[in-house]
């Protein structure tokens, strides 16, 4: 697959990087007891093991499940760590009587650091995407983003988008609650605008001393300001 997006500053532990294309269609939907009827979708955390193959999960509601069978995937490049992943998959018994997650579609999303406006090395850019949904995990771990880019295939392989997080305030209050002033910074870079993709982004923020996070995304219908509150 032809790399398209590029997620800057980016966490290297623990979350890696990846073109986030997530799809999981089918034409004429089961309703009865095939491998799409009972299939759910969640953010996880995904276990890997020193065969750097995946066996467990913990979804962003805390459930932590083993797979049916190891999953190996070319991406999967680092053994003994945790990917953050969107999955599909459908709830189980193994072998052993445990509910476990037998995998329909699984794919990396891409965890970006947040970086400072005053140490943020590129020009600050704000081309429109199609925002789809934000959201703060229940785990109060991460500051989730659903996008639709547009893309195409252009003559320039140097054509590649970027995103980025970018902090260009921070607001204390005088409570003493403190609120993140977040830009979505990204850059169409030459990418034709043909259809869209999916990007799914995390941003890791259970470390970070906010009480709540704004959002500013610029979107193809004007500006969208989100704020989210922050329950550690």
């Amino acid at each position: 697959m032809k790399k398209i997006i590029r997620i800057l500053s980016v966490i290297i532990v623990s979350c890696h990087l990846a073109i986030a294309n997530v799809s999981c269609t089918q034409d004429g939907y089961d309703k009865g007891d095939g491998v799409y009827s009972l299939m759910q979708g969640d953010f996880v955390e995904a276990q890997v093991d020193a065969s750097k193959k995946l066996i467990s999960l913990t979804t962003d509601d805390g459930v932590t499940m083993p797979l049916t069978q190891p999953y190996a995937a070319r991406w999967i490049t680092t053994a003994d760590t945790v990917y953050r992943c969107m999955l599909y998959y459908n709830k189980v018994k193994d072998s052993q009587g445990r509910t476990a997650a037998e995998i329909v579609s699984i794919s990396p999303v891409p965890c970006a650091s947040l970086v400072s406006l005053s140490k943020f090395k590129s020009k600050l850019k704000t081309d429109p995407v199609k925002l789809q949904s934000v959201w703060m995990s229940k785990s109060g771990k991460y500051l989730n983003m659903y996008l639709q880019l547009m893309i195409g295939n252009p003559e320039d392989t140097s054509a590649v988008q970027q995103i980025a997080l970018v902090c260009d305030t921070v607001f204390t209050y005088p409570d003493s609650t403190r609120t993140c002033s977040i830009v979505l910074h990204h850059d169409q870079n030459r990418q034709p605008e043909y259809y869209s993709t999916d990007a799914w982004l995390s941003l890791p923020v259970s470390s970070l001393p906010m009480d709540s996070f704004r959002l500013s995304v610029n979107t193809y219908s004007g500006p969208v300001v989100k704020t989210l509150p922050f329950r550690k």
